[in-house]
């Protein structure tokens, strides 16, 4: 059974922002592991925060030296900076239960039958600024807080595409592509429409 990195949504308002980029994770420091940069297949760097979860994942099973896919949350203040925060590793032989001897297989292959690709990102919340001169939306995530952490606060995601200003406060489904630092929209659902009114 291949593990979706990228899981399917539960709910039809289930707001997220979430994708997966192939490359090699360089540390800070050697103290500093949970911090650094992860620097993709065409050597463009990402700054980089490894979520304890990941963490031990990483000091367990990783070689620095190889690249991995990263199962990444995105978070921006522009379309110029991009920070990512690692959750996991996919990795279908050593985390998965799948049998050893199918390591030849291609990875990108593998994304591909779960209609997934290097660089996708999956973004659901609500369209709360279209910039149309500059082509830019802005897209609020409201995560369901599980813990009282309030780092888990709302958060609000600079992407580079054109959607109608009608669609203002609408919760919208984006499927977007990571180019170098910037988040680009692919397409869009509408999923509700003005949800302001009907709350």
């Amino acid at each position: 059974m291949l593990k979706n990195p990228i899981p399917k949504v539960t709910n039809q308002l289930q707001h997220r922002a979430i994708g997966i980029i192939n490359g090699k994770f360089t540390p800070i420091n050697s103290e500093e592991l949970n911090r650094g940069f992860l620097i993709d297949n065409k050597d463009e760097k990402i700054e980089t925060v490894i979520l304890g979860k990941a963490l031990s994942l990483l000091k367990k099973h990783i070689d620095l030296k190889k690249s991995y896919y990263w199962i990444v949350y995105p978070k921006n203040k522009n379309t110029q900076s991009l920070h990512l925060q690692v959750a996991g590793i996919w990795d279908p032989y050593q985390l998965n239960d799948f049998p050893n001897n199918s390591s030849k297989t291609n990875f990108s292959k593998l994304l591909e039958e779960l209609d997934l690709k290097d660089n996708y990102f999956s973004v659901r919340g609500e369209l709360v600024f279209v910039n149309t001169q500059k082509k830019e939306i802005v897209i609020k995530i409201c995560p369901v807080i599980k813990s009282k952490n309030l780092k888990n606060k709302n958060f609000k995601l600079v992407i580079k595409g054109e959607l109608s200003l009608e669609l203002l406060h609408s919760f919208v489904s984006l499927d977007i592509n990571r180019d170098g630092n910037s988040l680009k929209l692919i397409k869009y659902e509408v999923v509700e429409k003005n949800l302001s009114k009907n709350n």
